[in-house]
């Protein structure tokens, strides 16, 4: 219990490596023993054949939830599957309580498909506002952590997004067509310009890590779910990188963005970006 600890701040100063723990846990208990030993019975479909579910999906948020709130009492949790099962729990992120923001499994149909290319995302949210977050990707055994102001490290070195090498094509990972609609599917049409190069999305988390070490310059999405984007939104942040949505302002947690947006590994990337997809609408 920390009925002590008043702030998140200093939450966050005495109790990010026990968060740490329990996402290691969570994916050493309930993810990693599943990987590329699933039965065709742990898998679901949800909305589509591309949007899966599977048994560690869900026995994974419910481990996270139950470690989580016990860390933090009084916070509760929006995860990916629990919204599935009722929608209304995403009200939370818009609510006055801390909020732990997860995805489980970042990529299931990846972890379906026996590829490392997965991992475990977890950010802690008040007032529409994140103050920190985890990314695991346990086939990989890579960690990355941000805390708002304080940086953010890969496996404790500093992440550092750099700039994109002038004159070189932009690479960019852009939204799956399946989860765009007609109208974003127009802008998007704007990076199919010289200069840039793009490419289906893999994991969302895993792209902004790439983006955070400079790996990726940019990405272009069109679906809002906080639990895709708000722990690598505050990594790239904290690595020195910036992200806007169509309508020229950054993304919000909280909703009503003018989509698609873009992270990027610098602010003149993104407004690049983004100056290129409203050119496509």
């Amino acid at each position: 219990m920390i009925v002590d600890i008043e702030t998140i701040d200093e939450f966050l100063t005495h109790r990010t490596s026990d968060v740490e723990e329990a996402v290691r846990q969570a994916a050493a208990t309930e993810i990693m023993p599943r990987f590329r030993q699933l039965a065709a019975h742990e898998i679901d479909q949800k909305t589509g054949p591309h949007d899966l579910v599977t048994d560690a999906d869900r026995k994974a948020e419910q481990y996270l939830t139950e470690a989580l709130t016990a860390l933090l009492p009084g916070s509760v949790v929006v995860g990916e599957e629990a919204v599935h099962a009722d929608p209304a729990t995403y009200d939370a992120i818009c609510g006055t309580a801390p909020v732990w923001i997860v995805d489980p499994v970042d990529g299931t149909r990846q972890f379906v498909h026996g590829d490392p290319g997965f991992c475990t995302l977890v950010a802690l949210a008040l007032d529409g506002v994140v103050h920190a977050s985890w990314t695991f990707a346990p086939a990989r055994d890579e960690f990355a952590t941000a805390i708002r102001g304080r940086g953010a490290v890969l496996d404790g070195a500093p992440l550092r997004s750099g700039s994109p090498v002038p004159g070189r094509d932009l690479d960019i990972a852009t939204s799956h067509p399946d989860y765009t609609t007609d109208e974003q599917k127009h802008a998007l049409l704007g990076l199919r310009t010289e200069g840039v190069v793009t490419r289906p999305c893999g994991s969302a988390g895993l792209e902004y890590l790439a983006i955070a070490r400079g790996e990726l310059d940019a990405t272009a999405f069109s679906w809002e779910a906080a639990w895709d984007h708000a722990a690598g939104l505050l990594l790239v942040e904290e690595a020195g990188g910036a992200h806007l949505t169509l309508a020229g302002g950054p993304f919000r947690i909280t909703g009503g963005n003018a989509l698609p947006f873009t992270a990027a590994r610098d602010a003149a990337t993104a407004r690049r970006v983004v100056e290129l997809l409203a050119a496509g609408a």
